[in-house]
């Protein structure tokens, strides 16, 4: 990386920011990393060396950063990035990790003008079950996608060809790379009926899945102490809180809308050919596509 930024502000130090915050303390050892979060998180952070210095008050942990790395919920998000534009250094990158972009991006679109600080919406498609800074890893982003988000005027950004990206975005587009992760170009739009599919719709059968076993499951514990590693797989996702989902939820609604709605489609189809041979071909096909994710990690 031919640069690479000096000091940099994370808002949120949790199971992404942490893990943001322990691969710079891994792969960019000479960054300052400065934490800003709830006073225990900051000690934990502290503790486990994924922060030099912790802050509880946001001019403070952002004060001389020329990277601002926003890992919040969603709505907290958007509730605190006029204030971030407002403080943040004019030549700084100003990038999230939110799981969905739309809303956050048109707040953004508001706040951050020529001239300022730069937005850049960003999205690591990586992740555990589990949240908060124990979890956190240094390598959480090595060998997973990581989704960036053009901005309305931008439509050639990452393009091949296309005008050079401004010198911060770059940088991090550089960073990203350096600790394993694989930038993708796409608008809020796309992003958002993307997430919707792989990401969201997953999390939201993981539930359900679970609210059905549980209905299932009686006095003596059937059939929960019959199962085997297939059904703690299937129910992996189902161990993230809602707490952590309850903003993705919300600001996807009508896209998760559009895909329960095929979701059930494809159950009602399932249930209509329990007595035929066509569910072979939806094994097959099922197989099929996860072939290919399989060969994609």
């Amino acid at each position: 990386m031919a640069a690479s930024f000096r000091r940099v502000a994370i808002l949120g130090t949790g199971l992404i920011g942490g893990s943001f915050a322990l691969a710079l303390r891994k792969y960019a050892p000479d960054t300052v990393v400065i934490g800003w979060d709830k006073g225990h998180v900051l000690r934990h952070a502290l503790e486990r060396g994924a922060i030099h210095e912790g802050f509880a008050e946001l001019p403070l942990a952002v004060a001389g950063a020329d990277l601002i790395y926003v890992a919040l919920p969603v709505g907290q998000t958007i509730e605190v990035l006029p204030e971030i534009a407002r403080l943040a250094l004019p030549d700084a990158l100003v990038t999230d990790a939110s799981s969905t972009k739309r809303s956050v991006c048109a707040v953004a679109a508001e706040c951050f003008r020529e001239g300022g600080a730069r937005f850049l919406g960003g999205h690591p498609m990586a992740g555990k079950e589990i949240s908060g800074i124990a979890a956190a890893d240094a390598n959480l982003f090595h060998g997973s996608k990581y989704a960036l988000i053009r901005m309305p005027g931008e439509e050639d950004a990452g393009k091949p060809h296309h005008p050079p990206l401004a010198e911060n975005v770059a940088e991090f587009v550089a960073l990203l790379e350096k600790l394993g992760a694989e930038p993708i170009w796409l608008d809020a739009e796309a992003h958002d009926r993307a997430a919707a599919v792989v990401s969201h719709l997953p999390q939201l059968l993981a539930v359900a899945l679970a609210g059905v076993v549980r209905g299932q499951t009686d006095e003596t514990g059937l059939p929960v102490t019959l199962a085997g590693r297939g059904l703690r797989d299937a129910l992996r996702l189902a161990g993230s809180p809602y707490s952590v989902w309850r903003d993705i939820i919300l600001t996807n609604s009508d896209n998760l809308d559009r895909v329960l709605d095929q979701m059930i489609q494809s159950l009602e189809q399932l249930r209509a050919e329990l007595r035929t041979r066509a569910l072979e071909e939806q094994f097959a096909a099922a197989g099929e596509l996860y072939k290919i994710l399989r060969d994609l990690q």
